[in-house]
């Protein structure tokens, strides 16, 4: 953990510099972006700046502690108790604020949505999900925007992305990654019967374009007209926008917008969180045994929930955590999941550091 604090106060103190660069001053996106990364930084590197000055401190004072003079020793003494109750209250926040992994203080994301087995029925449960997170995203105060989406004849999707904004946004919603399992009597069936369906989340943190500098000669570029469900037409312009990246083979795709100049805005940011997600899981992969225990490991082919709509009951498969209020949390409180994970990350992770 000191590790990755030190890298992050290293990333900080950089990122404070490139702010007094005439040059990245004089390039307003670039700026924005360093300035909007240094500011999600800047409560992590301030408590980490105040507990590595506490360390020296302590470490001056022991040896005042030492010293032939009563006084002397004893005024130390009485510091070092003073400083070890902040030393602990700020290696406490300290280690609230690093639950779910270096990426846990990012403010954007991005979420894709995908309807898996079952049909139409698990393209409305797909919507379910949806709309979940919409309320719960109104509720926290963050902001949600549809990238891209395609929906069926019945009002469902097959596939959505949303991208999100706020604090805390990435700490929360990483969580929800993974397989999501549905068991209910679809509005079609006439017989009563219990189906089960299914639909996938990924959340991706959503880098800076400073961490991920994608260059047009990175990618190819393909538009194409936009169709509808169905096949119909949305409008009669090559406005769709096809992007696949040449090293790793990462395609976007996204049609939600009429205008190619968005579309393409939009395929940019889902693309740079893919390739970003791409390059933490090859380096996550070096540290395996250390997040192999943390729930939040954000594999979308785990599934890691089901939601029982005739016992009202939500199981999340990861913890084995069971609550009977599903009505609730489909109405958007998934805090009532959220934060017994983020609670088992946060006792996981001490107990990890005790050994």
């Amino acid at each position: 953990m000191r590790e990755m604090l030190d890298q992050k106060l290293d990333r900080y103190l950089d990122l404070e510099k490139q702010m007094s660069d005439p040059e990245v001053q004089g390039n307003p996106t670039k700026m924005a972006a360093v300035a909007r990364e240094h500011g999600s930084l800047a409560k992590l590197a301030g408590k980490y700046s105040r507990y590595k000055e506490l360390i020296a401190e302590m470490d001056e004072l022991r040896e005042m502690a030492q010293s032939d003079d009563a006084d002397e020793r004893e005024m130390a003494e009485a510091e070092i108790e003073s400083l070890t109750v902040e030393r602990e209250t700020l290696w406490a926040g300290l280690l609230d604020m690093t639950i779910g992994g270096e990426d846990a203080n990012r403010s954007r994301c991005v979420m894709e949505i995908r309807a898996g087995t079952g049909g139409d029925e698990a393209a409305l449960f797909a919507g379910n999900l949806l709309t979940m997170y919409q309320k719960h995203c109104e509720t926290k105060g963050w902001k949600m925007e549809v990238i891209d989406s395609s929906a069926n004849e019945i009002g469902g999707f097959k596939e959505v992305t949303v991208g999100i904004e706020g604090e805390g946004v990435y700490r929360e919603l990483q969580y929800e990654s993974g397989g999501h399992r549905v068991q209910r009597v679809p509005e079609t069936e006439t017989k009563g019967r219990i189906h089960t369906s299914a639909a996938t989340v990924a959340v991706l943190p959503e880098p800076e374009d400073v961490e991920v500098d994608l260059k047009p000669d990175d990618y190819r570029r393909d538009n194409y007209r936009a169709s509808g469900p169905g096949g119909q037409k949305v409008n009669k312009t090559d406005s769709a926008v096809r992007l696949t990246h040449h090293e790793t083979g990462i395609v976007v795709a996204i049609q939600d917008e009429k205008s190619q100049h968005k579309n393409l805005a939009k395929a940019l940011r889902v693309l740079k969180s893919r390739i970003y997600e791409h390059l933490q899981r090859a380096e996550n992969a070096k540290r395996a045994d250390e997040r192999k225990s943390l729930v939040g490991s954000g594999d979308r082919s785990q599934r890691i929930r089901t939601y029982n709509f005739p016992d009202n009951r939500v199981t999340d498969h990861r913890i084995g955590l069971t609550i009977y209020k599903l009505d609730q949390i489909i109405a958007g409180n998934v805090s009532l999941l959220t934060d017994a994970l983020i609670e088992h990350d946060r006792q996981t992770l001490r107990e990890s550091m005790e050994q």
